[in-house]
């Protein structure tokens, strides 16, 4: 049976994460700190919530930051909300954070004064939101283009390289809801609160050999 590593920084909703992997029958699941078990792990999960000042220094304390961009070079990767915001480059949140930089991009504020068609948006994009694929990966098997997955978040993903942008979503503006490189995967939405289509993410990441 294969394993799957969530890792667990002190930063993530390890257990709704954990339960939906189990649920689509990813294989034995592991939520660890433990940088021996998630370097033997077929997949590893890195996901995150919460300000990213708090848990950039947990991951740097940790050594979190090297072991990420190790594991992700030779298997299945998957980084979930502000997991993918660590990834960046650079995040303004907390008067500027610099990330692991695994991806290149910055991550920006969506601003107290957002708009759209004259209406005045909430800050925290909270809620469910269009995902338009830009590229056919593995991923998105079985899921429609234009599915709705569930969001929460102030910032958004200001990709570097567009062709890494395999996920595009629009709240006020347009963001990167979804990021590949090679066998790495990163979402700006909470697959394991997003019901079916969510699900059939998390499936497929299970299914997944790493290419595309």
């Amino acid at each position: 049976m294969q394993t799957v590593a969530v890792i667990d920084y002190g930063m993530g909703n390890l257990h709704s994460v954990s339960k939906a992997l189990e649920r689509v029958g990813a294989g034995r699941v592991l939520v660890t700190s433990d940088a021996s078990v998630i370097r033997e792990a077929d997949r590893v999960v890195f996901p995150g919530v919460g300000a990213i000042r708090d848990c950039m220094a947990e991951i740097s304390r940790l050594g979190f930051d090297s072991l990420v961009r190790e594991v992700s070079q030779d298997r299945p990767f998957l980084g979930i909300c502000v997991g993918m915001q660590a990834l960046m480059e650079h995040s303004e949140e907390n008067d500027g954070v610099d990330c692991i930089g695994m991806f290149p991009g910055k991550v920006r504020f969506f601003g107290k004064d957002l708009y759209e068609d004259g209406e005045h948006l909430k800050v925290p994009h909270m809620g469910w939101n269009e995902v338009a694929q830009s590229v056919d990966h593995p991923l998105w098997h079985d899921i429609p283009n234009n599915a709705r997955f569930y969001f929460v978040h102030s910032y958004y993903i200001e990709a570097g390289n567009p062709r890494q942008v395999v996920g595009r979503g629009h709240y006020g503006r347009d963001f990167a809801a979804a990021l590949a490189d090679g066998s790495r995967f990163a979402v700006q939405f909470h697959p394991e609160k997003s019901h079916t289509h969510g699900l059939q993410l998390l499936q497929n990441f299970a299914a997944w050999d790493g290419r595309w």
